[in-house]
């Protein structure tokens, strides 16, 4: 029998025409030519795909290769680009911070007077200017109060305009007919009312409660001799002079570094510190106390009110109902501001009320109270009671004597490291 074709089963005339049937139909089944039918494979290592060729699975491997470096880099610069856009933010958040603070710098240099906007001088020209573009003030009075500023200035000594005399007397008389709720009431040496003026309004405070203690000072004779270079009321650039002379001395050497050992000049607000070291300088003897914290319900301060008391009481017992002692007034120092304590009242119920100068309080105010109503109304401006004091904290500086040239001295070394006496 003819052979037959081992692929689709067609019969060969022979061999050869069989043979030459399988390599034209066939051929494609039987592999490359010289291969057979065991012809070799090659398998791709990364994806198992078989070529029959090697260069063939070389360029599919190269591929592979390249689609991974292609890969790899776009992630790298996908992770350079993240970093980056974190650096920049980074970047932005530290430079607004740096803004928020610069900003938040100036406005506490310019709250307390360090922001080089001028003193005393260019704010009560300032001031009398805009009263005059307003109306309020003729062009005479500027002139006229301008001159009398320039002669305050150049003689060191205030003008008295804000000066109010003889409340502490009229207080006094007052209190030898009230008969209603008050036991017993002290009251400071005679005192001045000081109040602030075009030239220190928004930050004199301090300036103003130190014309008020002086005051005092310098009707008492006891204290003649360590002021007799300061015989008439300082003005307030004066002032800033007399505690920047206190820090040449060498008085708190860390608080006039805050203020770049300069007042003069400036709108610098001052505080208990300054006050302490001007008056330690002048050989008067004080001390700061420090109530740094609450002592009372909601946040009040009756040891506070206990200290004063026990401050005016001390030398001063007796059963009369008014007592005017000798004295000084106390400076009293909170947060924001600054007033002058000049006496105290205990009422029937053992209660205590402070009487405080306030600068904020006007001339014309003050002297309200050189008339005071037999109904005590007019008390309402300087009564303050213990739920009236509720800052955080408060510091005074009390007068309690005069140093000698030695004790001045030592004090004058201690304020280097000036601490205050805390009560617990």
């Amino acid at each position: 029998a003819p052979p037959e074709c081992p692929f689709c089963g067609e019969a060969a005339g022979r061999e050869l025409e069989l043979e030459e049937h399988v390599r034209a139909r066939h051929g494609h089944l039987l592999g490359a030519p010289g291969t057979g039918n065991g012809e070799q494979l090659y398998e791709c290592p990364m994806c198992s795909l078989t070529c029959t060729n090697i260069q063939i699975l070389e360029e599919h491997v190269d591929l592979h290769l390249e689609e991974q470096n292609f890969s790899e880099g776009g992630n790298m610069r996908d992770l350079e680009l993240a970093q980056q856009l974190q650096s920049e933010e980074d970047e932005r958040q530290r430079s607004e911070e740096e803004k928020r603070e610069r900003e938040e710098f100036k406005k506490l240099q310019r709250q307390y007077g360090l922001d080089n906007s001028g003193g005393f001088k260019q704010q009560f020209l300032k001031n009398m200017e805009r009263e005059v573009d307003r109306g309020r003030m003729q062009p005479f009075e500027y002139h006229k109060r301008k001159a009398d500023m320039m002669e305050s200035l150049a003689s060191g000594i205030d003008d008295g305009r804000t000066k109010t005399s003889g409340v502490i007397e009229a207080l006094c008389k007052y209190y030898q007919s009230e008969n209603k709720d008050v036991r017993r009431v002290w009251l400071s040496a005679g005192v001045d009312h000081f109040h602030s003026s075009l030239g220190d309004r928004g930050w004199g405070c301090g300036y103003r409660n130190f014309q008020m203690l002086l005051s005092s000072l310098l009707q008492n004779s006891f204290y003649n001799d360590c002021l007799r270079d300061t015989t008439l009321i300082p003005s307030i650039p004066k002032i800033q002079s007399m505690i920047e002379d206190a820090w040449r001395e060498g008085f708190d050497p860390h608080g006039a570094s805050h203020f770049n050992n300069r007042l003069h000049g400036s709108k610098a607000w001052i505080g208990a510190c300054e006050i302490y070291s001007l008056l330690t300088s002048l050989r008067i003897k004080c001390q700061i106390i420090d109530f740094h914290k609450p002592t009372g319900p909601m946040g009040t301060h009756p040891r506070l009110f206990e200290w004063i008391l026990h401050y005016y009481s001390a030398d001063n017992e007796g059963g009369a109902k008014v007592v005017c002692t000798s004295k000084p007034p106390i400076y009293l120092q909170h947060q924001g501001h600054s007033r002058t304590v000049v006496g105290i009242e205990e009422k029937k119920n053992k209660s205590l009320c402070l009487l405080l100068f306030d600068p904020g309080c006007s001339s014309q105010q003050m002297q309200k109270l050189l008339k005071q109503n037999s109904d005590g109304t007019g008390l309402r401006l300087l009564r303050k009671f213990v739920g009236n004091l509720k800052e955080k904290q408060y510091q005074i500086v009390a007068v309690d004597g005069v140093l000698s040239v030695e004790e001045k001295a030592a004090r004058c070394r201690a304020s280097q490291v000036l601490t205050s006496e805390k009560i617990p």
